[in-house]
């Protein structure tokens, strides 16, 4: 949906000071923002394709961050970025499970929120460059970079965008390990920091899909205190 008046955001917090403040900042930055205050509203937004980022509070009326995030996962690969309060790691790792692209701590500084979110948007489709680069394949799997699809036999695999990224990354590689800090920067857009789990759980969410999808065709290998490495199995 990105177009030349820029990337239009839907924000989603209950806290409507924080949301006129955060609404003035981004749209001085060149977003265009519609605000909702409760998750149970935010879902059929989100999955509208009016769309090309959400920015998602975790603690939100009649229908939890958490959950709507779920149910917007059922239907889009909408890029997601959480609002998550500073400290709590549970909330941080089950929205990275269930789909979030990234995640921002609360109290967060804003020009930190957008260089998150300017990072996700890149890596989104629309984003995607004019010459369509070539199909990468492993085993049996085809992968589509312009058209960001992953196909098995024909059959699509879905992905969320980050899970995408991180798939194409690691079969660039070319069986070597990728460390954690290349694919923080091309997955994340950021640096990769010790206490940071993001990656490994876009991993793991990577690793059942592509089982779910391939059986143990092929296998993403942790080397411990590197990385990661792709390749097919014997």
């Amino acid at each position: 949906m990105t177009d030349n008046a820029g990337p239009h955001v839907l924000v989603v917090d209950d806290d409507i000071e924080l949301t006129a403040m955060l609404r003035d900042y981004l749209e001085a930055e060149g977003f265009r923002i519609d605000a909702l205050f409760n998750g149970a509203d935010a879902v059929p937004a989100a999955i509208s394709g009016g769309y090309d980022a959400v920015i998602l509070d975790v603690m939100l009326p009649r229908l939890c961050g958490i959950e709507a995030l779920r149910r917007i996962r059922e239907k889009s690969a909408i890029p997601v970025i959480m609002l998550t309060a500073r400290g709590d790691d549970i909330d941080r790792v089950i929205g990275l499970e269930l789909g979030a692209d990234d995640y921002v701590p609360k109290p967060y500084f804003p020009r930190e929120l957008v260089a998150r979110l300017r990072a996700v948007l890149r890596r989104h489709p629309a984003a995607a460059a004019a010459d369509p680069p070539p199909l990468l394949r492993l085993g049996g799997l085809d992968v589509d970079i312009a058209a960001r699809r992953v196909q098995h036999g024909g059959r699509r695999v879905d992905l969320t965008a980050s899970e995408f990224n991180l798939l194409v990354a690691l079969i660039q590689a070319a069986g070597k390990v990728a460390s954690k800090d290349a694919l923080s920067q091309t997955v994340l857009g950021r640096p990769h920091a010790s206490y940071d789990r993001s990656i490994d759980v876009h991993v793991s969410n990577l690793r059942q899909k592509l089982a779910a999808a391939l059986g143990s065709d092929i296998e993403i290998e942790t080397v411990r205190g590197i990385g990661y490495r792709i390749g097919r199995l014997p």
